[in-house]
C-alpha cells in the first residue's frame, strides 16, 4: 500500500506550502536518537528495509486527493502537485544491525523538500520501534550466554503488523526463532512452537496429551510440563518419550512458571536419569534480560528461552527519542538552537574508531584507521541494492556485539561509547548558531 496519506498533518500541510511557494530544493533532514534510555549503552540500528519499502513506493493515490480536496479544503492547484509526488531522492543510512549511539545519525535523506518532509513520520515509526526492539533483543542475547532464544511476542505486541516487524528485529539482534508463522514464513525465519496448557487440558489427563502430540510431532515434542504440577509433568514427559523411543534434541520440556532456576535443576536430573541427555529445557513466562541473567547465574540448566512481551514492546524503553530534523536546505546549513535540543547542520557522516565515534560532515575523510558507518542505501529514489538477508544482519550484530567495550555492554548502569564532534563540523555549528543569534526573530 503506498500510503501517501500514512503522515501527520502538520507534514501535509507544510509540503502543501512549500510547493505553493516554489519551494523544490533538495532538502537534508537526519533521524537520530538524542538520547540513550535507562540502562541502555547502546542501539541497533533496525527498521531500514521496511522504511525503503515504503520510499519507493510512496505516493499520494486518488483516495487520498479526494480526503484531502474534500475533507481538509486543499486547493486544485496543490493538489495536482501532490498528485505527482514520489520519492525521488537519496537516502544514507546505517546498516541494520550495527551498533549505534546518542546523537548518530540512522538515516539521513536528501529529496526536494516536500518529498523529504512527507516521509518523516513512517521513517520514524519504523527505525524507532524496531530499533528499541533489536536493542532490547540484544541484551538478551548478551545475558543468556550462548542459550538460544525465541521470540514469543506476538499475541502481545501493540498491532499486527509490530508482531511481523518484532520477528524480524529479534532475529537481527540474535533470536534463533520465532512463534510468529507469517514472521517467519515472510522474513525466512525458523518457526518455533509447543502447545499450550488448554492442550494438555482438552485430554483426559497429562500422559495421553504428551502421548498424542508426540507421535504427531515426534521430530520435534516439547512438552508444556506445568499445567498441573511441573516435577510430575517432567516424569511424565520422560516416560511418553522414552516408551516411544523419542531421543536427541528434538525433545524437550517447556518450564512456564514457578521457580525456573529450582525446576531447571530438578528436570534436568530426571531427564538424565531417564537417559534423555540431549533432552532440552525450554525456559518461558515473563522473561527479560534481567530475569534471563538471574538464571544464568544462578547455573540454571536451561537451553532455550521464550521471550515475549517484555521484548515485543521493549517493556522498560518502549519508545526512544528520536527526531528528523532539517540540516540543510538548499546550499545552506541549517539547525536549531532550542535549549535541550540543539541540532548539528549538514549532511553528515559517522566514523567508527576503536575506543570512540566521531560525528563528522558528509564530505570528510575519515582519520586513518576508521570506518563509515553511513552508507547510500537509496539513490534517485531506488535502492542501491536488494534487501540484505536477516542471517547477513545477525551476523554484523553479533561482531558489534562481541566488539563493545565490557561496561557497554553490562545490563544496569552501562558506559557507553563517546561520541565526539569533528572539528570541522564544530566550527560550522559555532559559526551557524552565531550568525543565527546576530539575526535574531527577525
Amino acid at each position: 500500500m503506498p500510503g501517501g496519506l500514512l503522515t501527520d498533518m502538520y507534514e501535509l500541510n507544510m509540503a502543501a506550502s512549500y510547493l505553493r511557494h516554489g519551494m523544490t530544493d533538495q532538502a537534508t533532514f537526519s533521524l537520530f536518537a538524542r538520547r540513550l534510555p535507562a540502562d541502555r549503552g547502546f542501539l541497533v540500528a533496525a527498521g531500514l528495509e521496511d522504511a525503503l519499502d515504503f520510499l519507493e513506493s510512496f505516493a499520494l493515490e486518488p483516495e487520498d486527493l479526494a480526503y484531502l480536496r474534500e475533507v481538509q479544503g486543499y486547493d486544485a492547484e496543490t493538489l495536482r502537485a501532490l498528485a505527482g509526488l514520489r520519492f525521488t531522492g537519496e537516502v544514507w543510512a546505517v546498516p541494520e544491525g550495527r551498533a549505534v549511539f546518542a546523537g548518530e545519525p540512522l538515516l539521513e535523506v536528501t529529496a526536494p523538500i516536500a518529498e523529504a518532509q512527507l516521509v518523516e513520520t513512517v521513517l520514524l515509526n519504523h527505525l524507532t520501534f524496531q530499533t528499541s526492539v533489536a536493542s532490547k533483543a540484544a541484551r538478551c542475547v548478551l545475558a543468556a550466554d550462548g542459550a538460544r532464544l525465541i521470540d514469543f511476542a506476538f499475541r502481545r505486541t501493540q498491532g499486527i503488523e509490530a508482531g511481523v516487524a518484532v520477528a524480524r528485529a529479534t532475529a537481527i539482534a540474535g533470536f534463533a526463532a520465532t512463534s510468529n508463522a507469517e514472521g517467519a514464513r515472510r522474513h525466512g525465519l525458523p518457526a518455533s512452537g509447543t502447545m499450550a496448557h488448554s492442550y494438555v487440558q482438552a485430554f483426559p489427563d497429562e500422559e495421553a496429551a504428551f502421548a498424542a502430540f508426540a507421535a504427531d510431532f515426534p521430530d520435534r515434542t516439547t512438552f508444556l510440563v506445568d499445567t498441573y504440577d511441573t516435577v510430575a509433568g517432567v516424569r511424565t514427559a520422560a516416560e511418553v518419550a522414552r516408551r516411544l523411543e523419542l531421543a536427541g534434541s528434538a525433545v524437550g520440556v517447556r518450564l512456564d512458571s514457578g521457580d525456573l532456576a529450582d525446576l531447571a535443576v530438578r528436570a534436568r536430573r530426571l531427564l538424565d536419569a531417564a537417559g534423555l541427555r540431549q533432552a532440552v529445557i525450554v525456559a518461558s513466562g515473563g522473561l527479560d534480560e534481567y530475569a534471563i541473567a538471574d538464571l544464568v547465574r544462578a547455573g540454571a540448566p536451561i537451553d532455550a528461552y521464550g521471550v515475549g512481551t517484555r521484548v515485543g514492546v521493549s517493556a522498560d524503553a518502549p519508545s526512544l527519542d528520536t527526531a528528523y530534523k532539517l540540516v540543510a536546505y538548499g546550499d545552506r546549513p541549517v539547525m536549531k538552537l532550542s535549549p535541550g535540543k540543539m541540532t548539528l547542520p549538514g549532511a553528515k557522516q559517522v566514523f567508527r574508531g576503536p575506543r570512540s565515534d566521531v560525528i563528522a560532515l558528509r564530505e570528510e575523510a575519515p582519520p586513518p584507521g576508521w570506518r563509515p558507518l553511513l552508507v547510500p542505501v537509496v539513490v534517485a529514489g531506488h535502492r542501491v541494492a536488494p534487501p540484505e538477508r536477516i542471517g547477513v544482519m545477525r551476523d554484523r550484530c553479533m561482531s558489534e556485539l562481541a566488539r563493545l567495550p565490557a561496561p557497554v555492554r553490562v545490563l544496569r548502569a552501562p558506559g557507553t561509547v563517546p561520541v565526539e564532534i569533528s572539528p570541522r563540523l564544530r566550527r560550522l555549528q559555532d559559526d551557524l548558531v552565531r550568525t543565527l543569534r546576530e539575526r535574531g526573530p527577525a
